[in-house]
């Protein structure tokens, strides 16, 4: 189990995730393991040893493309489902609103469903791993990701609550900005969050500077600009976008201040954690709706006039995109689960569209277009430029064998005819 373990920082509502996979033990040594012949042995082994060699490249090559191509298809299905979750919550957000007005109320309904991950974690565990363990015993085990003294309050006050905090002010702004705009500048306003994250990890954690994550980051800061400029710069607008801008932020500094505090964490590790935000939220911000609804900012009649089924229906969207974000990458590449968000887009434009519920003028389309752009290079690798130019590489390589061959045919004429005099002269002599 702690073999194949992997690390993963769980992340709020609508983040990309971050695998650091550890190092499998014994997987650099496959290759390396045949036993070589003695001296007196090689004349007789040598055509075996290469028949057995390239059996073994060819079973390796085999078994490495069936990989390949098992993550592929695992990561279609995974943009569609993190695709579909996340602009179903976003839709079904805004619908509820027409119906009961109370972004709070929803986000802490939301955010208490978190209380499920470790539950189903430690089924998992169960069905996956050989050696099960009692819920008391696995729980003590991922308590020593807060340190060798656990989950102990100093360490719930100081490392867990401000994520808490974050990941609600993440969602609650969110869902207020869902008030003010449209579904579709809302998601793709909210891709921004990926160039924050750049811009403070590239500030507060020294990370590597890459002028193409740049230009990324002024892509989407002049997105930004244009979205605002498309509608007018009128006061629902510019407030919604405002919100939406807030709550990527939020977003942002929740990612960046997990690597910098925790680190990284494995999966059981990460169920944990969210399971105590979403158990804290429900026992310590349950006053919060209560207060709301007798100030009658979130007020309703009645608690059976409350649309429970809108209600369970974004908590449950919310809750599969949060664990297809988080644990999604042990099965697929969290490139392919990243394009799911971005997708989202198009797929609340097409919804917008239908319900005429936007106008796409020529400048929100450049603007989303260009966010979205932003997004998608904020995703190649960091040494994206490296494997260009291997890429081109190989390429040219392809055009040459032939002419190679020719070249080699020639040469191979002028050495027979050296030789040929070589060993006329000789008889001569």
């Amino acid at each position: 189990m702690k073999k194949h373990s992997a690390r993963v920082a769980p992340l709020s509502a609508c983040n990309s995730p971050v695998l650091t996979l550890t190092k499998v033990e014994g997987e650099d040594h496959i290759r390396d393991s045949v036993v070589g012949p003695t001296d007196t042995q090689a004349a007789g082994v040598v055509a075996g040893a290469e028949s057995s060699s390239s059996k073994r490249k060819l079973h390796c090559c085999i078994r490495v493309t069936t990989v390949q191509v098992s993550k592929a298809l695992w990561g279609v299905a995974m943009v569609m489902c993190v695709c579909s979750s996340w602009a179903g919550s976003t839709q079904l957000a805004k619908l509820t609103f027409k119906q009961f007005d109370a972004p709070f109320t929803l986000t802490w309904f939301a955010t208490s469903w978190n209380s499920l991950f470790f539950p189903l974690y430690y089924i998992g565990h169960l069905c996956k791993s050989p050696e099960r363990q009692t819920p008391r015993q696995r729980f003590r085990e991922c308590c020593r990701f807060f340190g060798d003294d656990g989950l102990t309050p100093k360490v719930f006050f100081t490392k867990v609550a401000p994520f808490g905090l974050l990941w609600i002010l993440t969602n609650y702004l969110y869902l207020q900005a869902l008030r003010k705009i449209n579904t579709t500048d809302a998601s793709a306003l909210f891709c921004c969050n990926k160039a924050f994250v750049f811009l403070l990890s590239w500030i507060v954690l020294r990370d590597r500077f890459m002028g193409v994550r740049i230009v990324a980051a002024i892509l989407a800061i002049a997105g930004i600009v244009m979205m605002t400029y498309a509608d007018g710069f009128h006061s629902h607008s510019v407030i919604g976008i405002t919100l939406v801008v807030a709550s990527a932020s939020m977003s942002a500094l929740y990612k960046v201040l997990f690597k910098m505090v925790l680190g990284s964490a494995k999966f059981g590790e990460a169920a944990l954690f969210l399971s105590i935000v979403g158990s804290a939220n429900f026992v310590f911000i349950s006053f919060v709706p209560l207060i709301l609804y007798f100030t009658h900012v979130e007020y309703i009649d009645s608690p059976g006039e409350i649309p429970w089924a809108c209600f369970c229906g974004v908590a449950g969207l919310m809750f599969a995109f949060n664990v297809l974000l988080n644990f999604g990458v042990a099965i697929t590449y969290p490139t392919l689960i990243s394009l799911g968000i971005v997708l989202s887009v198009p797929v609340n434009a097409m919804v917008d569209l239908y319900t005429c519920e936007i106008h796409f003028n020529t400048v929100r389309l450049i603007a989303v277009f260009i966010i979205c752009l932003g997004f998608l290079m904020l995703l190649l690798p960091e040494d994206w430029d490296q494997c260009i130019i291997q890429l081109s590489t190989k390429l040219r390589k392809r055009d040459e064998p032939a002419e190679g061959s020719a070249e080699a045919g020639a040469t191979t004429g002028l050495n027979w005819r050296g030789r040929a005099r070589t060993s006329m002269s000789t008889f001569a002599h």
